[in-house]
């Protein structure tokens, strides 16, 4: 410990220049660190938003067309329908399962206890599993429910509050339009970061109405020409399918509709893949900055060593002329140049790891940390850095102890 205490004490005989010379290895380590907690932050925000639409799904929705254009669709297309949703399932490959929604004009959404501006859909029993929906209260929708024109009604989190805003949604009743439906089922509060993903909406499900498709069908009015439903769900068994799977459901909806383009196909791992490809852009343009301010943090040490080196000239020829070996000298230098580095590692994290959350708060990113690529992150910038103080290390080691013993 006393050639560490020695190697300490003779840093700190010169503060202000370690001290400029640390700032160079703190920003670089600062930087990547700040880098890594907002690229993880990112990268688990993205997954978490890409879950609600599922990595598996391929979702198809119809396209809003406004009166004169729906008369000349309606020639050629009777636009999205459950038959659509049917033969996707039995023509994709590895498609395993459906959901479908339609969504319903509401005038008016309330219940005995209160009202609010809460949007209504029908859907089919898996809807709830394929949009990775869990039920908080109460159960989902089945198959049941459906085959029966049951008038049952699961609420999202907001809509439970809304309309049962002095207790317990589970048994009462909330009337959609002209029709009334029994709540048997609450929705989590998925407490999403953000409501859209690449373009796509999310979390409308929290101020929504959900009831069984056919009792929809059943119980409340629909315009003549509009579509049988508004987007359903496919589910793909293997990723590894996921492309093929959308190029066939893509001809197979062409063919359907006559060439028509009236409906769009969101495939989520697709939009998740770009999204990531953009924030690979990201990192490589902050590792880039981050590399500069290692690399001047690197050559900032190699400066004061080499300084330290002329500086020290007579001490090196003493110690030299009393018996110390090339090897000592090296250790000794190499020894200075790794206490800059592990404090200045050490320092970056903290610095780092402050730059994230500022950055978080500025920017509205999202942080998250991966110990063990920020720790090896640290690790190597210090590795860096006294590979940077090897050269002084050597030249130290190399001066002829004679000469160096007769310079002022």
């Amino acid at each position: 410990m006393s050639v560490w205490r020695e190697a300490l004490d003779e840093l700190g005989r010169r503060k202000l220049r370690t001290g400029l010379t640390l700032l160079g290895l703190i920003f670089g380590v600062g930087s990547i660190v700040a880098m890594l907690g907002v690229g993880e932050g990112s990268r688990q925000e993205a997954l978490s938003l890409v879950e609600g639409l599922g990595l598996r799904n391929l979702i198809v929705r119809a396209l809003p067309q406004d009166s004169e254009a729906l008369r000349e669709v309606r020639l050629r297309s009777l636009g999205l329908t459950r038959a659509d949703a049917d033969a996707a399932l039995a023509v994709v490959p590895g498609a395993d399962a459906i959901a479908a929604e339609k969504e319903i004009r509401t005038h008016q959404v309330y219940s005995d206890q209160g009202s609010g501006d809460v949007q209504a859909s029908a859907v089919s029993a898996n809807y709830f599993d394929l949009a990775s929906l869990k039920v908080d209260q109460g159960r989902a929708l089945s198959n049941a429910d459906e085959d029966a024109l049951k008038a049952v009604a699961v609420l999202g989190y907001q809509a439970a509050r809304s309309l049962f805003p002095q207790g317990s949604a589970l048994g009462q009743w909330v009337k959609i339009n002209h029709a009334w439906f029994e709540v048997v089922g609450v929705l989590a509060d998925r407490d999403l970061a953000k409501d859209q993903f690449e373009g796509v909406q999310l979390g409308l499900e929290a101020n929504r109405v959900f009831v069984p498709l056919a009792s929809a069908r059943e119980r409340l009015r629909f315009q003549p020409m509009e579509d049988e439903i508004d987007r359903f769900w496919l589910r793909v068994a293997d990723p590894e399918q996921i492309v093929g799977g959308a190029q066939v459901m893509a001809a197979l909806l062409d063919q359907r509709h006559g060439g028509i383009a009236d409906y769009s196909l969101i495939v989520p791992a697709q939009l998740y893949r770009q999204h990531q490809q953009t924030q690979r852009i990201f990192r490589f343009v902050m590792a880039a900055i981050a590399g500069v301010s290692l690399l001047v943090g690197g050559i900032g040490i190699m400066n004061i060593m080499l300084a330290n080196v002329l500086e020290r000239r007579r001490e090196i020829g003493l110690l030299r002329a009393i018996g110390a070996r090339k090897r000592h000298i090296i250790d000794q230098f190499l020894r200075e140049t790794a206490l800059i580095c592990g404090i200045g590692a050490l320092l970056g994290l903290a610095f780092g790891g402050l730059l994230a959350y500022l950055i978080a708060t500025f920017a509205g990113w999202p942080v998250a940390w991966a110990p063990i690529p920020v720790l090896l992150s640290a690790a190597v910038c210090a590795a860096v850095g006294l590979g940077f103080g090897v050269y002084p290390a050597r030249q130290a080691a190399e001066l002829d102890p004679i000469a160096a013993l007769r310079s002022d």
